[in-house]
């Protein structure tokens, strides 16, 4: 696949997830894919080989989760390739980022794109997850495809600073891991993804330690009850949307969306 065609493919996706990137920001993630390829025909670092779908798979998925992204300080917990981490830190400079990775191969790419790219604000760690202390807390734990909720709460706890909170992407919406949430702990939002190019399930979760009571009795409708039942009327506004594209797609018109 063409540079050309990635650079359209990413053009055109971050307009429609209505992030506005510089040129420079556009030429860095590309170069993050160069590098990636590259390593990756030593290390198999993804099992994603076609640029374009680099582009849609890595890049607009990480990118997708941009208007949830909260606080100053945020950590990437098994960030494997650097996906989301990488992506959000190229996009959103004014942030600190920390890449964290148990292995070797994973951590010296991750230090690799941030020399080449010369991405100052951002730390890589290699060290397994519970052994990675840092005394000031993060103010999102960031995780995609990372591990069951439960698991990741009870092992990235320690790295939440006092209001701080998980966010996790997850495919579709996994129902049985929020019924697993260890005590403590609650949904704040549940939201629905819409990848463009990706005709799959997305959804990205915020969850926090659990607020004290409020004296004020709820309204009607509010909770987390309601939100699932949102997230259910979005879903099927997502199923709808994907029916749409496909049909587009068909037709050969797969531009006329932009």
């Amino acid at each position: 696949m063409s540079a050309d065609s990635a650079s359209r493919t990413l053009e055109r996706g971050l307009e429609r997830l209505d992030l506005a990137l510089s040129e420079a920001q556009r030429a860095q993630l590309l170069a993050y894919l160069d590098l990636l390829a590259q390593w990756n025909r030593r290390f198999n670092l993804t099992a994603v080989r076609d640029r374009n779908a680099m582009v849609t798979r890595h890049l607009l998925d990480s990118l997708s989760i941009r208007p949830f992204i909260r606080g100053q300080r945020l950590i990437d917990v098994g960030s494997g390739a650097g996906l989301p981490g990488m992506a959000l830190a190229i996009a959103d400079p004014g942030r600190e980022y920390t890449l964290l990775d148990s292995r070797g191969k994973k951590t010296r790419f991750l230090v690799q794109v941030k020399s080449v790219l010369g991405l100052e604000r951002l730390q890589v760690v290699q060290a397994r997850v519970e052994n990675y202390r840092c005394a000031a807390g993060f103010d999102q734990v960031l995780s995609r495809a990372f591990a069951p909720l439960d698991a990741m709460i009870t092992g990235c706890h320690h790295l939440l600073a006092s209001a701080g909170e998980f966010v996790a992407m997850k495919g579709a919406h996994p129902e049985d891991e929020l019924r697993r949430l260890p005590a403590g702990y609650e949904v704040r939002a549940v939201e629905i993804l819409e990848v463009p190019g990706l005709f799959e399930e997305r959804c990205v979760l915020r969850i926090g330690r659990r607020r004290e009571p409020s004296r004020v009795c709820p309204a009607r409708g509010s909770g987390l009850g309601a939100g699932l039942e949102a997230v259910d009327h979005r879903r099927q506004d997502r199923k709808n949307t994907v029916v749409r594209e496909k049909e587009i797609e068909r037709l050969g018109q797969g531009d006329c969306h932009r």
